[in-house]
């Protein structure tokens, strides 16, 4: 601004930046006019910044902001200096999606967001672009949803409009973002170890005055004591309780009461109150209480801060399976090929995928032989077989030899991709629950307010040298601080009992969802089955025995990694396996080779009869009833025997079964495994409700369906990628621990001890959490119902509101770990 335009306003000659917040340097004179006051600023910088909020017409945003921006950075990695970059197609494909003709839409990450109205700020300033239709921003997981017209406004000027307020855009990044959540946990740790400290130590100074009778403690001495317990208050109000009190001033500006402004109504005013007591010398101080206060809602508030940055990460790890790179073949049906980023892959081109490998897009089998693990996408535990004109799904793993595979699919339009957003359509969600706590808490916090806002009104015209005290009474004895501890203090400590049994809870409502859990439905392979293939029956087709075919057939496949050679090489036990010669393994069919001077065959059924030249064994249609998967032997000229072999339950699964069963609640099994597979598993456990060959989408609508029903709570025990839109749609969802990383992020309950029987006691203890956190607020509920009216009349004195509300709050801790005792397995 210049000279003139200055002494024609108000001027303010701050110390701080009003933008940033830093101080001020002595030589510097940079002002920007705020609605009529001029106002400094430390640098060009932060004038720069205020001057484009000024002139978009922006300046609410200093109004409605409760945090400073972070200082201002770059708004790029270092390479990524150059804004023009995002604009170039290639660099685009990773991120940014087409909605139409000339629209685009990009996913971002922001950094610098602070709180609410940095949101507000952003939002209102990147939807006035010219060209720019949506710009959404999610506060808890700082991510930005923009759609624009490419004909008239460039990716980079919108970065460049979003870095001009002072903040940073990128696109998003799954390993930013947790670097972000990260620096949330490190900063709410400081704050517990801060109010935990001070509580410590403040307990120490208070408990003198608590035990000492009547002329015991000199006034020097209590007076010195108070002021120790002020200066060790400080840092708990000041730093660890900041956040309460920033987010009520931002409740009551965007008109609404949540349950930080009783919270931040009663640290704020047992603290005035006993500040104002230690300057005055008259009146009781209340600084362990505050500290204590603060100290346990801050645990509170941690872990609904783990369940939150847990509930986000499903999506952003699914992300994570397909490939950066893959080898693409320069020109088809030559064999040159050259390594390009997935991001570049278009429907045509023709891939090499090597042993190992995760296919990179969706596709079709041109050339090669092999077998893939697809159990990620469909559950299938056995590896399916690939030859020429198969179809292969991005995400699925080739096993034994090359293929070369035609994109069919990229990006988006992938299964993985569809997958992916059955997540995110399911966990967008809010439960019912939720909301009906939300209104709750609502109506409490305002009655609350009102009811002490009455009453001191009421003592000021009555007794008005006792207003300040009675209104402060009301406060502090009716502060939800036992109704705050009674839910998230209980889900603490079952939290960690549930976590020492390798129960792992991710989400804050799994615990009592699971409770109430009256709908239970099981994946088959790797949740109620142990996902390894074992040899279940032999059946000898000539002379040989058992013990003996098995041997020859642990023979021919001691060189495979095939699931099913596993399975006969770990029934062999300890026998002596003789070495095979000139082994050929014919991918999809089976096992040539010479043992002993004999040549062997091992394989499938029909490869066999080939081979032979004869027609399919009578017992095979036997075996395959009774399900799993059958294999057969045979030398040159007859067949040898059959092997049985099918993925058998845990052994802990009946149990399980049992017990619910026994509580009438309701089983079920989907599964990606054939019908008479699964069937025989659910047969064997004793569930009927059986449901084989289900897709992902198929099973997402039957849970759909079951929620439908009257009073009915799903659970889901699933595992794999296939099972993560299942997890997402049920109302409790449970991953095994031996699962993928995407079902585990995705559900609200990991089983890391991979035993059922862990299941089982969790539901124990979930139910009797419930129990507990019932009592909890039934109990807090009775003492503010009592000790209100108490006060109100005058007869509670603040010290002993204080004690009220703590000795609540120890009562409320103390019921909670009751918890602490794990069931006996059952």
């Amino acid at each position: 601004m210049s000279s003139p335009e200055i002494a024609a306003e108000t001027i303010r000659d701050e110390q701080e930046c009003y933008h940033c917040g830093l101080p001020v340097p002595e030589q510097t004179r940079h002002y920007v006019s705020v609605e009529g006051t001029a106002r400094r600023m430390c640098c060009i910088g932060c004038e720069a910044v205020a001057q484009s909020i000024v002139d978009n017409g922006l300046t609410d945003y200093y109004r409605h902001r409760d945090a400073m921006p972070e200082p201002q950075k770059e708004a790029l990695p270092a390479e990524l200096q150059e804004l023009g970059l995002f604009d170039h197609p290639d660099f685009q494909k990773g991120f940014v999606q087409p909605v139409g003709e000339h629209e685009r839409e990009a996913s971002l990450i922001l950094e610098g967001i602070t709180c609410a109205a940095c949101v507000w700020l952003n939002e209102q300033h990147v939807a006035r672009l010219p060209g720019v239709s949506i710009a959404q921003v999610n506060y808890a997981t700082r991510r930005a949803r923009v759609r624009w017209d490419e004909r008239r406004i460039k990716l980079s000027e919108i970065l460049a409009a979003i870095q001009a307020i002072g903040y940073r855009a990128y696109p998003y990044d799954p390993e930013r973002s947790e670097q972000i959540s990260q620096r949330e946990r490190r900063s709410m740790l400081w704050r517990i170890f801060v109010a935990g400290f001070g509580m410590m130590q403040v307990m120490m100074y208070a408990f003198p005055s608590y035990i000492a009778k009547a002329g015991e403690l000199t006034g020097d001495i209590e007076l010195l004591m108070r002021w120790a317990s002020l200066l060790l208050t400080l840092p708990v109000v000041l730093y660890s309780a900041a956040p309460f009190f920033q987010r009520a001033l931002r409740d009551i500006r965007l008109r609404r009461l949540g349950m930080d402004v009783p919270v931040a109504l009663g640290v704020g005013s047992a603290f005035g109150a006993s500040i104002w007591a230690t300057l005055s010398g008259a009146g009781e101080v209340y600084f362990d209480s505050v500290t204590m206060f603060v100290f346990f809602l801050l645990c509170g508030r941690y872990l609904e801060m783990i369940a939150r940055q847990k509930a986000v990460r499903g999506v952003e790890e699914l992300g994570k399976v397909i490939p950066a790179f893959a080898e693409r073949i320069v020109a088809w049906p030559a064999q040159e090929s050259e390594r390009v980023p997935v991001s570049q892959l278009v429907t045509g081109d023709v891939l090499r995928i090597r042993p190992g490998e995760i296919v990179p897009a969706d596709g079709i089998v041109i050339d090669g032989r092999s077998e893939a693990n697809e159990a990620l996408l469909t559950g299938e535990s056995l590896p399916v077989p690939k030859t020429n004109g198969s179809p292969v799904t991005g995400g699925s793993i080739n096993i034994s030899s090359p293929l070369l595979v035609r994109v069919e699919q990229v990006g988006e339009a992938t299964r993985l991709a569809a997958i992916r957003q059955l997540m995110e359509r399911a966990s967008a969600e809010k439960p019912r629950l939720a909301q009906q706590s939300d209104r709750v808490a609502a109506v409490f916090v305002v009655v609350l307010l009102v009811l002490a806002a009455a009453t001191g009104i009421g003592w000021y015209f009555h007794d008005a040298e006792r207003a300040l005290w009675v209104f402060v009474s009301v406060l502090v004895v009716a502060c939800p601080c036992a109704l705050s501890l009674a839910t998230p203090t209980a889900l603490t400590v079952a939290t960690d009992t549930l976590s020492r049994i390798g129960v792992l809870i991710t989400r804050g409502h799994a615990i009592e969802t699971l409770a109430r859990a009256n709908r239970f439905v099981f994946d088959k392979t790797g949740t109620l089955t142990y996902g390894r293939v074992t040899v279940e029956e032999i059946c000898s087709q000539g002379t040989l025995g058992s013990d003996e075919l098995l041997v020859l057939a642990a023979a021919l496949e001691q060189a495979s990694e095939h699931p099913i050679a596993a399975g006969l090489r770990r029934a062999v036990k300890d026998r002596r396996v003789p070495a095979a010669e000139r082994v050929v393994a014919l991918t999809g069919q089976g096992v040539e080779g010479w043992v002993d001077g004999r040549r062997l065959s091992i394989g499938r059924p029909d490869f066999i009869a080939t081979q032979l030249g004869t027609s399919l064994p009578p017992a095979l249609g036997t075996l395959e009833a009774r399900g799993g998967t059958v294999v057969a032997l045979a030398d040159e000229s007859v067949w040898l025997g059959l092997f049985r072999l099918a993925d058998v339950p845990r052994r802990e699964a009946a149990g399980l079964v049992a017990k619910l069963t026994n509580e009438q609640r309701s089983l079920t099994v989907l599964s990606g495994d054939g019908p008479a597979a699964v069937e025989a598993i659910a047969g064997e456990l004793g569930i009927g409700d059986v449901h084989g060959g289900m897709s992902p989408q198929d099973k997402q609508a039957y849970i759909a369906s079951m929620q439908k029903e009257p009073d009915a709570v799903v659970a889901m025990v699933g595992d794999g990628v296939n099972d993560a839109p299942v997890l997402a749609q049920a109302h409790v969802s449970v991953a095994m621990g031996g699962g993928t990383e995407l079902a585990r992020n995705q559900a609200d309950i990991v089983l890391l001890s991979e035993n059922l029987t862990g299941l089982g006691q969790g539901i124990e203890i979930s139910r009797r959490t419930l129990k507990i956190i019932r009592q909890n607020l039934w109990w807090s509920f009775v003492y503010n119902f009592t000790s209100v009216p108490l006060a109100m009349a005058g007869l509670v004195t603040p010290w002993m509101a204080g004690i009220g509300m703590a000795g609540s709050s120890l009562l409320v801790v103390l019921n909670a770990l009751r918890l602490q005792r794990v069931p006996e397995a059952k």
